[in-house]
């Protein structure tokens, strides 16, 4: 049974930063790509970053480039987002996703993945 347990989130002033983690279990957590997808109060969901099986490519939406960075670690089963430089709009519950197919690379839709977490809330405000 795949489980993905998200942790991390929390309340940021604007210019913050704050560090999610993601631990994986119930699958082979290195034979897959794996990401970030949020959902802000009221909106839809929204792809965040994508990092391929071995962690060597990634991928960010426009909204967030620059600012967030995500890494894995498959020896510990753990997926990463630094985000920095935090801004209102980055108020949302993130969750952690995985792949649909063992064969991606770092897509960049939210069609692309399933969501087996409950999120972790993050709020930016001063």
């Amino acid at each position: 049974q795949v489980q993905l347990v998200e942790s991390g989130g929390g309340l940021v002033q604007p210019g913050g930063s704050l560090r999610l983690s993601c631990v994986a279990s119930g699958f082979t957590f290195s034979t897959y790509a794996m990401g970030w997808i949020r959902q802000a109060p009221g909106k839809g969901l929204e792809w965040v970053s994508s990092i391929t099986k071995d962690g060597a490519s990634t991928a960010h939406s426009d909204s967030v480039k620059g600012r967030f960075s995500i890494s894995r670690d498959n020896a510990k089963n753990t997926l990463y987002l630094q985000m920095n430089d935090l801004k209102p709009e980055d108020t949302a519950d993130y969750f952690c996703v995985k792949a649909k197919s063992r064969f991606y690379g770092a897509r960049d839709s939210v069609d692309d993945f399933n969501i087996w977490g409950q999120g972790t809330q993050v709020t930016v405000s001063s």
